[in-house]
């Protein structure tokens, strides 16, 4: 264990995230490299905090290098996520992947990312669709039929994606070992903070919310003390996602879209893009959208992962199934010779990665505009143009 990966969204960097990083420098790891989420996040919206700022808390809490997820798999559903994450560390050199799990066993994981994977799951699988169930439920109870314990892996939130990064692992042999550590405090998008050994720990839902509730200053307790001092500085600046911009620009690209122009977006399927046709015409803001959209079949992350696809013109078959370059968003000056081994194009600058093929160029003007719309929806508006200009965080 050398040089680890960590996939996240530090949205925003918590004592939870610096303790994790204090827990791998504790076991000897010479190099952490974070593939941080670019753009979007996976829950169907935009970060809190701009990139520089997420990448420069993680920096100074003691990571080595960070890179980007791109947009379009940092805002995709849990499979894509992982596996683009999976493939730009592997790309990067990393032995070890390490996350959060509520089940910090590495061999019980793996065992239920084989199982998921395996032809034997699809029946029972089938048979609990049929009876309406989501796909989250049906899959933990067709695992539970076939392995039983297994169902409850597949009912924790940090152990399911756990479990499909080492399902990434394991399809793309990835030579990175998976090294799940226990979640400390509060549990993921748990209501109230928690605490362990004397350290305030909160989800960053919960925080997310609290700064919405209170304002920048209720971040204080939960997170170091440095990356306080650059939510402090950021919320001056106007740099906080702004929720009621977010609605207004969401609302607006949609309602823009011709007649019938949802087909064939990413996401969609059996009708999904005509009861997004319809809930935008009367949808008053972003969550009036979602409640509008809703099933018993699809998870609420799903329908915002769809709305945001679709107000950006994501066409489902348009951007290659992986990263095809490694985006460099900061570093420590002394893991910068690292970046000499990767396996795909690297570079700080997207313009440069675009040149590598069609599909890169592709991927980048996607990303791109991901990020103005970010940029879009923060209390002071960004310009356009940052995924191509802004410089990376160097320590």
């Amino acid at each position: 264990m050398n040089f680890v990966g960590i996939i996240t969204e530090y949205d925003p960097f918590h004592n939870g995230h610096a303790a994790q990083l204090a827990m791998l420098r504790e076991r000897g790891v010479n190099a952490v490299a974070v593939c941080m989420s670019a753009g979007a996040v996976q829950r169907g919206g935009i970060p809190l905090l701009p990139e520089p700022v997420r990448v420069r808390a993680a920096l100074q809490a003691g990571a080595d290098l960070v890179i980007a997820l791109p947009a379009p798999y940092a805002s995709a559903g849990a499979e894509a996520f992982a596996a683009a994450g999976v493939h730009l560390l592997a790309a990067l050199g990393c032995d070890t992947l390490a996350f959060g799990a509520e089940t910090p066993d590495p061999d019980r994981l793996l065992a239920a990312a084989r199982l998921l994977d395996s032809p034997a799951l699809q029946p029972p699988l089938r048979e609990a669709l049929a009876a309406g169930r989501t796909f989250a439920a049906a899959r933990a109870a067709a695992a539970e039929a076939l392995c039983p314990g297994t169902g409850d892996l597949l009912r924790a939130p940090n152990n399911i994606l756990g479990i499909e990064y080492c399902k990434a692992i394991l399809r793309h042999g990835a030579a990175m070992a998976p090294l799940p550590l226990p979640r400390l405090g509060a549990a993921h998008g748990a209501g109230v903070p928690g605490s362990h050994a004397g350290l305030p720990l909160a989800s960053a839902s919960y925080l997310r919310g609290a700064v919405q509730r209170e304002g920048v200053e209720a971040l204080a307790p939960f997170v170091p003390a440095e990356a306080f001092a650059l939510y402090r500085e950021a919320a001056s600046e106007g740099l906080l996602a702004c929720p009621e911009k977010f609605d207004a620009a969401l609302l607006a690209l949609l309602r823009a879209r011709a007649p019938g122009g949802f087909a064939g977006c990413r996401g969609t399927s059996e009708g999904l893009e005509n009861r997004l046709e319809t809930a935008v015409g009367a949808a008053t803001d972003a969550e009036d959208l979602y409640a509008r959209m809703k099933t018993k079949r699809y998870p609420h992350a799903r329908l915002r992962r769809l709305a945001l696809d679709a107000a950006l013109g994501v066409q489902e078959g348009t951007l290659p199934p992986l990263p095809p370059f490694v985006h460099v968003l900061g570093a420590r000056r002394a893991a910068l010779p690292r970046l000499k081994a990767v396996t795909l194009p690297v570079s700080t600058s997207l313009a440069k990665l675009g040149q590598a093929s069609p599909e890169a160029e592709t991927l980048c003007r996607t990303y791109s505009r991901f990020v103005d719309f970010s940029a879009l929806c923060r209390g002071q508006t960004r310009p356009m143009g940052l995924a191509y200009t802004t410089k990376p965080v160097v320590l």
